[in-house]
């Protein structure tokens, strides 16, 4: 029993000086790409994480082009963010979380099964930027099922859905008050 609970203190120990450690060196800082063994270690808990019965379940929507369509008005509203429109992540947003957002277009989010996806943004992922988006209702399943079919429309999207996610993305008040000093003036009024 005593060496059970010397072990204990052990590996107790062990652990927190090495959090001290990574702390310490890192300063925690969401600048730099994570290491490749955060990187994996994260992965294969996010997998762990997902619960079998969940992991395995597919698709109950058709893929659509209305599916898709909706999945993509959902996308450019709510996830481009982060993710950019064409789901690269290579916006100041997701450049600048940590981990940074992925390039959902690659291997490593279009090899995740359809459960694995739905869990994700219905349950977001801690220590990440990505948030849960459950509503608790058939209606926000099936938007997250949409989103599902959409992503993995990602390596396939055109300019003209690109074009029609830019105009679907959401603008601040700012770029909103100058469209309309700029519409204003172009109709002859004048600008306050």
């Amino acid at each position: 029993m005593l060496r059970i609970s010397l072990l204990f203190i052990v590996l107790g120990v062990a652990t927190a000086l090495t959090v001290a450690v990574y702390v310490r060196t890192t300063g925690l800082s969401a600048l730099p790409a994570p290491g490749t063994v955060e990187t994996r270690t994260a992965r294969f808990v996010r997998g762990f994480a997902v619960p079998a019965d969940v992991r395995v379940r597919s698709n109950p929507l058709p893929a659509s082009p209305e599916t898709i369509a909706a999945g993509l008005a959902h996308f450019a509203d709510h996830c481009a963010s982060c993710h950019a429109n064409d789901g690269s992540g290579n916006v100041t947003m997701g450049r600048n979380l940590y981990p940074k957002s992925p390039d959902m277009r690659g291997d490593l989010t279009q090899r995740l099964t359809d459960g694995e996806l739905f869990w994700i943004i219905e349950n977001g992922v801690r220590f990440t930027g990505m948030p849960g988006w459950a509503t608790g209702t058939r209606e926000g399943e099936d938007e997250t099922w949409q989103l599902v079919h959409f992503i993995r429309h990602l390596p396939r999207l055109t300019e003209d859905e690109k074009t029609r996610m830019a105009s679907l993305n959401p603008r601040s008040p700012e770029v909103i008050r100058q469209e309309l000093e700029e519409e204003r003036f172009l109709q002859g009024g004048t600008t306050p």
